[in-house]
């Protein structure tokens, strides 16, 4: 695993191509740009921690934002944290602690 600093250049939340409620945040790094997200569990929850691992209030305040993410050896992120703070969403571990059913968009 290793830490590194990203910028949330821009984001997504809503429906994507197949009608699947998600979000996404689109990240600038040192060298590169990558994408976390689009996971098809979202919830108002997995929002809410997004926004307190990040810092802010609102979705809308996330793009400009300075975070930290957590990577694994091949390169996926799997946590992000707020810059500062000891602050972070691990998708997995979140996910983990959770049952979910599928539903068909409508």
């Amino acid at each position: 695993m290793s830490i590194k600093n990203a910028k949330i250049e821009s984001t997504h939340l809503g429906l994507e191509g197949h009608g699947i409620f998600t979000f996404s945040l689109h990240l600038k790094l040192e060298n590169s740009n990558q994408g976390f997200g689009n996971f098809a569990w979202i919830s108002s929850e997995a929002i809410y921690e997004v926004l307190k691992a990040v810092g802010v209030d609102k979705w809308e305040d996330l793009p400009g934002k300075m975070i930290r993410i957590n990577c694994e050896g091949d390169g996926v992120i799997v946590a992000i944290g707020h810059i500062i703070d000891d602050k972070w969403f691990h998708q997995r571990d979140w996910t983990d602690t959770r049952q979910y059913r599928w539903r068909e968009p409508r």
